[in-house]
């Protein structure tokens, strides 16, 4: 039986490829949570007056890849210390988030955080929430597989500030 998660780590294109095409993942979703309107648009929830988070939902078979994997790719593609944006992306629709469908992934995402807190792989404090899961809405069509449909958009605009952090604090693994 497939499961999904749910994570915020900045602008949503950026956070689709690095779980699209693993094993076991069924289909990546980009969309919008955590906020107070039903169905929001992308220019509701750009104009930060929704309170929704910019998030992915992923589909994924866990006889094949675990949550506590997922988790784990997360961290690689985020500044953990950050809790007003990621890199270029900036407010709260881009605060990195974990939400959590129950207890046991509650507890998975946080031992996991506080491992990487201890690891000393960041200077700064952890600050990802983690939160329980709320409806998650689709995004428009124009967001979905973003990274497919314009490579070269998503290289440029998307990545560099990613790409630069992840090289420099994840390459001694």
């Amino acid at each position: 039986m497939d499961a999904t998660a749910v994570f915020a780590g900045g602008c949503f294109w950026c956070m689709v490829k690095p779980f699209d095409s693993l094993p076991g993942i069924k289909k990546v979703i980009s969309g919008y949570t955590g906020g107070t309107v039903a169905n929001p648009t992308y220019e509701q929830v750009a104009s930060h007056t929704t309170g929704h988070t910019e998030a992915v939902q992923i589909t994924y078979d866990p006889g094949v890849i675990s949550y506590a994997q997922l988790v784990e790719i997360y961290w690689r593609q985020t500044d953990p210390t950050d809790a007003m944006g990621q890199f270029q992306d900036r407010g709260d629709s881009y605060r990195p988030v974990i939400f959590v469908n129950n207890d046991e992934e509650r507890a998975i995402a946080t031992a996991s955080r506080d491992r990487l807190a201890a690891s000393g792989t960041f200077d700064k404090p952890i600050v990802t929430q983690i939160e329980a899961t709320q409806p998650f809405y689709p995004a428009e069509a124009e967001h979905q597989d973003f990274y497919r449909r314009n490579p070269w958009r998503y290289q440029i605009e998307e990545m560099g500030g990613r790409e630069q952090f992840i090289k420099t604090h994840w390459s001694n693994d």
